[in-house]
């Protein structure tokens, strides 16, 4: 069993790296190989719309031909067994880095065919992990929630599953003393840190655990 979780967060150590490490402990408690893959730390761009994926009998149909970071990065994914996403949310979605590699993946499978969407080989178990300053009411309120449900509406029709964990009105800054952030409740924001936060971490590790030991 191979897990593979992506950080879609310029941060290495915050919250949505924190919540992608507990799910790969989980994981890796039911004995699964796992890696953390930090996108900031990758060279790549978006998709470049060349088609070349969906050539019929071409050498890179179903297969991004960009060579760059990621070439070796879709390698590993057609290997795993898991794959689990993370971002935190900015303006409403995915970082951009995070969006760059989400087009880059999923389109590459993407099959316009009236029997299949897919050209990905088998199904998997797929996560979603997001982080985002907004309480859950706000997020609904403005719409963000759309954006998490066309997800995995995505990873589902290319992968077969998918699942997302949501960590609410997470701690942005760690001295909020030294940003202009007077809407926030600050104290709220470290109580809940304290008492909410754990309890996120313990659905990731749950997450994982169920995706090492679940056969699709």
């Amino acid at each position: 069993m191979k897990v593979i979780a992506f950080n879609g967060s310029p941060r290495k150590t915050w919250n949505t790296a924190t919540l992608l490490n507990k799910a790969l402990e989980g994981a890796a408690s039911q004995g699964a190989t796992t890696e953390l893959i930090h996108l900031y730390d990758l060279n790549y761009k978006g998709c470049i719309s060349c088609s070349a994926c969906k050539i019929i009998g071409g050498k890179s149909h179903g297969k991004c031909a960009v060579r760059d970071d990621l070439t070796e990065i879709f390698r590993k994914v057609e290997e795993s067994d898991v794959l689990i996403f993370g971002s935190p949310i900015y303006w409403g979605r995915v970082t951009g880095e995070m969006a760059a590699f989400l087009d880059r993946l999923l389109y590459q499978y993407l099959e316009y065919n009236k029997s299949s969407l897919s050209l990905f080989p088998k199904k998997i178990n797929t996560g979603f992990i997001y982080t985002g300053n907004t309480t859950e009411e706000m997020l609904k309120e403005l719409g963000m929630d759309k954006h998490i449900e066309f997800n995995d509406f995505a990873m589902r029709m290319i992968f077969g599953t998918s699942e997302s964990l949501v960590s609410y009105d997470t701690i942005q800054f760690k001295d909020y003393s030294k940003v202009d952030a007077t809407a926030h409740d600050v104290d709220a924001k470290f109580k809940r840190k304290a008492e909410i936060f754990p309890i996120d971490c313990q659905k990731a590790f749950d997450m994982g655990v169920r995706f090492a030991t679940e056969v699709i």
